[in-house]
């Protein structure tokens, strides 16, 4: 049966550096139970394969890490534009939005494309593609950073409308701690927040649901964190990236590109930046999803096999 299982093994040359863990040697020692004397010199198939799913997806989340960047930009600098535009409901109005309020237009957004996806656009792909899904998880992820990228650049050209106006037209007073408020309506502001929704909806669902398939099931809770992390390395990512733009850009005393008054500095270019960004990451996610192969289609006769064997007690 050891034998067997050697064999096996040795035929997945695609990681069989990763399988020889497994492999039984003259030198190894078991325990009455089955189990390994010594965990680090060999390890069960169960390990071996929980450590290749994990190698596996890894440069598809460093991927999303990227991405998330418009994420946060939209949660940060946003809400700056908004308290530096025209917020009132209507001309002569009173009645002013909350800068931070504007970015209920992504969650309502998100909220209204899932169903629409889930109910009418996957139905009617499946019946092109002949698909389940409709289209493959990595086809959606890399449709929602396409969304990103024209997030960015939408981003940035409603920026610059509203720094135009702040200096061609009179402007509407003056935002604490800022400068002055340009005539733009905030309501400008409402079509990068959709398609932030609209990408959320293809990208990271997707990527939930491409961890959750993924990852054998005793890992799926370790999926579900790998997500998170994500988030958080963009967040500190971004904060890097910041930093960097708030030192380069810096010219004597004229402040910088992210001035902490927008019409003194150039958001717009930050934008465009961290559009230019994300094509790269487009580009390179782009590259690990043809290389990428899913769980269920990579399964040969060879890996149920190996399932059979690993369910016997006698076998590491």
């Amino acid at each position: 049966m050891v034998q067997k299982t050697t064999d096996l093994l040795l035929k997945k040359e695609s990681d069989w550096l990763l399988s020889k863990a497994a492999i039984l040697t003259a030198e190894d020692e078991i325990n009455p139970d089955g189990s390994a004397s010594n965990p680090w010199n060999l390890c069960s198939l169960q390990q071996v394969e929980e450590v290749k799913c994990v190698i596996r997806v890894i440069p598809i989340w460093i991927s999303g890490i990227i991405y998330y960047i418009v994420i946060t930009q939209m949660q940060t600098y946003l809400v700056f534009q908004a308290l530096q535009s025209d917020r009132r409901l209507h001309h002569g109005g009173d009645f002013k939005i909350p800068a931070a309020s504007y970015t209920v237009f992504t969650m309502l957004s998100l909220s209204i494309w899932i169903p629409i996806y889930d109910r009418i656009l996957v139905p009617f792909l499946r019946k092109i593609t002949k698909k389940d899904e409709g289209i493959t998880i990595l086809q959606r992820i890399g449709i929602g950073m396409v969304l990103g990228v024209i997030t960015m650049f939408v981003s940035g050209l409603v920026e610059n409308r509203r720094r135009n106006l702040a200096f061609n037209k009179p402007i509407l007073g003056f935002a604490v701690r800022k400068g002055a408020i340009s005539a733009m309506s905030g309501n400008w502001l409402i079509p990068q927040l959709v398609l932030t929704g609209l990408s959320e909806g293809f990208t990271i669902i997707g990527e939930v649901e491409f961890f959750y398939k993924e990852f054998p099931e005793n890992m799926r809770s370790f999926g579900g964190s790998f997500l998170f992390c994500g988030f958080a390395m963009s967040n500190y990512l971004s904060s890097f990236l910041i930093s960097i733009v708030h030192k380069t850009t810096r010219v004597g005393e004229r402040g910088n590109w992210l001035d902490e008054d927008l019409n003194k500095g150039r958001l717009d270019y930050f934008y465009y930046l961290v559009a230019g960004l994300e094509v790269v990451n487009l580009v390179y996610f782009v590259g690990c999803a043809k290389w990428y192969k899913y769980k269920r289609t990579e399964k040969s006769g060879m890996d149920l096999e190996l399932e059979k064997i690993e369910t016997q007690k006698n076998v590491v």
